[in-house]
């Protein structure tokens, strides 16, 4: 009986050790997945439902107020006879920015011609006799050229960069928007002072426009939409965290993996 007894004495140790094994991995998986209550369930569906119908709907109501803008603005000027809306009973919306476009278009191809630029240059000679007509025409004029060159790739508004502000080791997002006015840049000749546009965190449009040193300017890797965001969001949405959520979502569907082959294979 005695000899026996070690024979006896090891069988249970090993199975225990395989139990622990097993408590342990079931408690780690336990720890892992954390079943939520009805009240953080509820919680995390209107938040999700939130996440889905809040951009869709800001974005649609956004594009349908532009369109009755235009609309509005270019209806009345379309003649009956080439106007849908004379012989159709309801309103067509986006009418009038349909024809806005093709005017816009044709005024274009116009405006590329040898007679389109001899009206242009002949109605801007006239603006320019106009005492406050004229300087309100070249503002508006500097600034719409300045918008649609700015959208090439090749043009300094796309650069993002950092710059200390409003104090020393404070880092914040700016935009460079090109060189300073040969007037300003007069004022610090040594220095190569640029442009520097810091837009206002919840506003976009509004901000500070700064004359610095280049090299107090650091351009960094960023395109002007990611800085947007990060912008938009007060640092909420950024790169990191785009990628928490990835990696999130893809635990998430790992660990359901495994429990749906099971629920299968049972």
């Amino acid at each position: 009986m005695q000899e026996r007894k070690p024979a006896e004495d090891a069988r249970p140790q090993s199975v225990d050790k395989t139990e622990i094994g097993a408590e342990l991995a079931r408690l780690a998986a336990d720890d892992d997945i954390v079943t939520p209550g009805i009240g953080a369930r509820l919680r995390n569906y209107f938040l999700t439902g939130l996440v889905v119908v809040g951009p869709v709907t800001i974005t649609i109501y956004i594009a349908w107020y532009f369109i009755n803008v235009v609309d509005a603005w270019v209806k009345p000027y379309i003649p009956k006879l080439y106007n849908p809306e004379s012989y159709v009973p309801f309103a067509i919306p986006g009418l009038g920015l349909v024809f806005a476009i093709i005017g816009l278009t044709m005024i274009g191809a116009l405006a590329a011609n040898l007679i389109g630029r001899s009206l242009i240059t002949a109605g801007e000679v006239m603006l320019g006799r106009m005492p406050i007509v004229r300087n309100l025409y070249r503002a508006v004029k500097q600034i719409f050229e300045s918008v649609v060159n700015a959208t090439g790739p090749e043009q300094p508004f796309q650069k993002v960069a950092v710059m200390e502000f409003p104090s020393k080791g404070i880092w914040s997002l700016v935009i460079i928007t090109g060189k300073a006015a040969p007037q300003i840049a007069g004022v610090r000749p040594d220095d190569e002072l640029i442009s520097v546009f810091m837009p206002t965190h919840f506003v976009p449009p509004s901000g500070f426009l700064v004359f610095v040193p280049r090299s107090t300017v650091t351009p960094i890797d960023m395109t002007f939409e990611e800085a947007a965001k990060i912008i938009l969001s007060a640092g909420l949405v950024s790169q990191q965290t785009q990628s928490r959520l990835r990696d999130l979502v893809a635990r998430k569907a790992s660990k359901a993996a495994p429990a749906d082959q099971t629920g299968r294979a049972a």
